[in-house]
């Protein structure tokens, strides 16, 4: 991303994001971007350098921020005495369901999904890896505290590795899953991870 002269705030962003949201991408220009935020165009750049820049920002603002909201509703799943899966379905419903319920009703979802690839694919990649490295940890944490038993032979990375790939998978899945199903398909592919669906033939 190209470098801003002022940070823009968590307010702005959702602005930016309803904008791409109702308008898509390539029939928004920074004058439109900058009338749907309530800026003039002129005083957008302080924050954006392009429009392509404002698209990345955006991602990276989601990414951060969705991260964090998933740990902190897991936590607060876990003080109320969930489960492993009840905090680890939490935390891929609100990592990557919250905002893949936003994207599934707009009517340029398949062109955004599209441009997210394209434009801010080292930016997703980047949080990727921070977020498997944080779910580790987290994995590890469930452990010390009784809540789950890894395998011998199985590591905490592996494990979210395979998790994070499960939730991007049902988010990319074709048909496109509604809305309302994605909670419980997380749910339904975090149990199977965490507890296995098959047995050894003959046990």
């Amino acid at each position: 991303m190209a470098g801003k002269a002022a940070k823009p705030s968590a307010e702005l962003m959702f602005r930016v994001r309803r904008a791409f949201l109702d308008h898509g991408y390539s029939n928004l220009s920074m004058i439109g971007l900058a009338k749907v935020c309530g800026f003039t165009r002129r005083s957008l750049y302080h924050y954006f350098s392009s429009k392509e820049d404002a698209f990345q920002s955006l991602t990276d603002f989601d990414n951060r921020t969705s991260i964090e909201a998933g740990f902190a509703a897991a936590r607060e799943v876990q003080k109320s005495g969930g489960t492993a899966l009840d905090i680890i379905s939490k935390i891929m419903d609100v990592r990557y369901g919250d905002l893949r319920r936003e994207v599934y009703v707009s009517p340029h979802a398949v062109e955004l999904n599209a441009e997210a690839f394209r434009r801010s694919w080292q930016i997703m990649v980047g949080w990727a890896i921070r977020f498997h490295q944080e779910l580790a940890e987290f994995l590890v944490s469930l452990e010390q505290a009784g809540l789950l038993t890894l395998k011998d032979g199985t590591t905490p990375q592996h494990v979210a590795q395979l998790l994070a790939n499960g939730a991007r998978g049902i988010n990319q899945s074709l048909p496109p899953i509604p809305p309302d199903e994605l909670a419980p398909r997380y749910r339904e592919m975090c149990e199977a991870i965490l507890y296995g669906c098959t047995k050894p033939s003959g046990s």
